[in-house]
């Protein structure tokens, strides 16, 4: 039996995209993942389930049975064998290391193992969520900072030079080695180069510090002018001895990744960097952090010293992010000593923009340090240096919420900020009402979806420059459930029906929006519709002549139709 729903438009809400585009997922909620669908294992909307490792450190990998060093050529490693890394192993520029599923790769601590893709060449490491690649440590027992990590470099656009190197184009040396030679030098002028593909991979107890200078860490995973051609995602580094990703300039995107118990920043971005990031958990442990430092969730910087004002300006788009801290639901005291700071600290003329996002946990929420920073994030909309945090939660177990310094920020600025871009600082840990995110200890299992009272289950955004013509639904999930999708008539007078088919009673959600993305009706929020065809009928007289655009959420999966009124 057809069912037949009279609404008419109503008041403006929060904002959800409408753009298309291949990279950015349109979600109705924040954070990094949705409403849980009650099932565990690969096949549910847990995008950890089946390749992630939230308890590393007991977990049986084989004995190395091949040893690698020093440059090498294109090689192909196989699950047949396990493989010691030991010093420096630097892939050649023009060769690509193929890695296939389930194979095992060790780092020998005492030589600082680490492993170098340089600038020209590739690694094609394709895991599967069954067979992920594992990067780890080859002590018998494990800790944060065993070995190196891995090393993405390439020819991508980053702002600065080293004192020796050359500045037309930009390049640099990556940070960490206590000498320079040619295997570390990264950045160019091709920021669409590909180094290749990472992706279910496991890097672990990475981060060795190279020699006794400070901030001489890698990271565990470091990407040095990397371009947008190459492919990284469902990666999981766990205990990292200093930040867990970091970008140094270059335009390389990733989704889906994982930072748990690392030691500095999680996200660290830096020199012009120009990529986006969808999809990320942090998960911090109280007892570890930067005792040479602080420890930040994001981290984020244009560059340093005097060159502050050097393009392209460091300006990574964010957005569905779960970042845990160290206080995590609020009931964990802090050691003494500890060096956690904030969940969000911009600097240094950034412009990173964090969107559809969640924090809680930490000490403090966002620090805008500086006057150029400050600058960004005070900038008009038509300005190439903006920044935007947005549509995000910064949980009410964070204080201060906001940190001001003499960088032009202050109380005043940030409360104004926080009602402009609905940035929301009121919602407790219980309300946000993860499904089981805090365990009793940091390798229990856990569950990081939302229940379906979470007030983090609706409200993103994906409107604003930042993902102008870059946003595409989730189709796949929207073709399990829906089996007919039509707006009739269409051009539209006084009034249309939105005609759909879902195959069981769900939750619908529909929204009308203009072409700038801003949602001008909401036809119905989270309602449950019945099995079967149901029919809509919109009362469009209210409605200026032009193209808006009718969105139809089934159970947090987005479908897209224009609709064209002639009043």
């Amino acid at each position: 039996m057809k069912k037949i729903y009279t609404l008419a438009a109503a008041a403006l809400l929060s904002v959800t995209a409408v753009a298309q585009s291949p990279f950015w997922t349109s979600t109705s909620y924040k954070g990094a993942f949705p409403i849980t669908d009650g099932i565990t294992g690969t096949t549910s909307n847990d995008w950890t389930a089946g390749w992630a490792n939230f308890d590393p450190q007991i977990t049986v990998y084989p004995a190395t049975t091949q040893t690698i060093s020093g440059s090498i050529t294109s090689q192909t490693w196989s699950p047949s064998n396990t493989y010691l890394l030991t010093g420096t192993v630097a892939v050649a520029s023009g060769n690509t290391l193929t890695i296939l599923p389930g194979t095992v790769i060790r780092g020998d601590k005492n030589s600082k193992a680490c492993l170098i893709i340089t600038k020209g060449a590739q690694i094609n490491a394709q895991g599967t969520v069954t067979s992920p690649i594992v990067f780890t440590s080859n002590e018998t027992s494990r800790n944060p900072a065993d070995w190196g990590g891995v090393v993405l470099l390439g020819n991508g656009i980053v702002n600065t030079a080293c004192s020796t190197c050359p500045t037309n184009p930009n390049t640099n040396n990556i940070e960490g080695f206590a000498t320079v030679f040619p295997e570390i030098a990264y950045g160019g002028n091709n920021n669409a180069e590909s180094s290749g593909t990472m992706s279910y991979c496991r890097i672990e107890f990475a981060g060795v510090a190279l020699s006794t200078t400070a901030n001489s860490e890698l990271n565990s995973l470091t990407m040095g002018g990397v371009g947008s051609g190459t492919k990284i995602d469902h990666i999981q580094v766990s205990f990292g001895g200093d930040d867990g990703f970091e970008w140094f300039g270059g335009a390389v995107d990733a989704k889906y990744l994982i930072s748990f118990r690392t030691l500095d920043d999680d996200f660290d971005t830096d020199y012009g960097h120009a990529g986006r990031v969808q999809f990320g958990l942090i998960v911090r442990d109280k007892d570890i952090s930067d005792v040479a430092g602080d420890s930040n969730g994001f981290e984020s910087d244009n560059s340093g010293g005097t060159g502050l004002n050097r393009l392209p300006v460091t300006k990574t788009i964010f957005s569905n992010i779960t970042c845990i801290g160290p206080k995590r639901d609020g009931t964990v005291a802090l050691p003494v000593g500890e060096k956690f700071e904030r969940a969000i600290f911009t600097r240094r003329n950034t412009a990173i923009s964090i969107h559809n996002s969640i924090m809680v946990g930490w000490e403090k929420g966002w620090h805008v340090s500086g006057t150029p920073a400050f600058d960004n994030y005070n900038a008009n909309t038509n300005l190439d240096s903006l920044g935007l945090v947005q549509n995000t939660i910064i949980a009410s177990n964070l204080f201060p919420k906001f940190v001001h310094d003499a960088g032009g920020a202050n109380a005043t600025w940030y409360n104004a900020y926080a009602g402009i871009n609905s940035i929301d600082t009121t919602k407790s840990v219980a309300q946000i009402a993860f499904v089981n995110a805090f365990p009793t200890e940091l390798y229990d299992p856990s569950d990081f979806r939302l229940t379906a009272n979470s007030t983090a289950s609706n409200g993103a955004s994906f409107s604003g420059p930042q993902f102008s013509g870059q946003v595409t639904g989730v189709k796949s999930i929207v073709n399990e459930n829906l089996k007919s999708f039509v707006i009739y008539p269409n051009p539209a007078n006084q009034s249309t029906s939105i005609s759909f088919n879902i195959i069981e009673k769900n939750k619908v959600t529909t929204n009308v929006y203009d072409v700038l993305g801003n949602v001008v009706s909401t036809l119905s929020q989270s309602n449950d519709f019945e099995k079967g065809n149901n029919t809509i009928i919109i009362n469009t007289s209210n409605l200026s002549s032009g193209i808006y655009y009718i969105s139809l959420d089934v159970n947090g999966a987005k479908e897209t139709k224009k609709l064209i009124i002639n009043n």
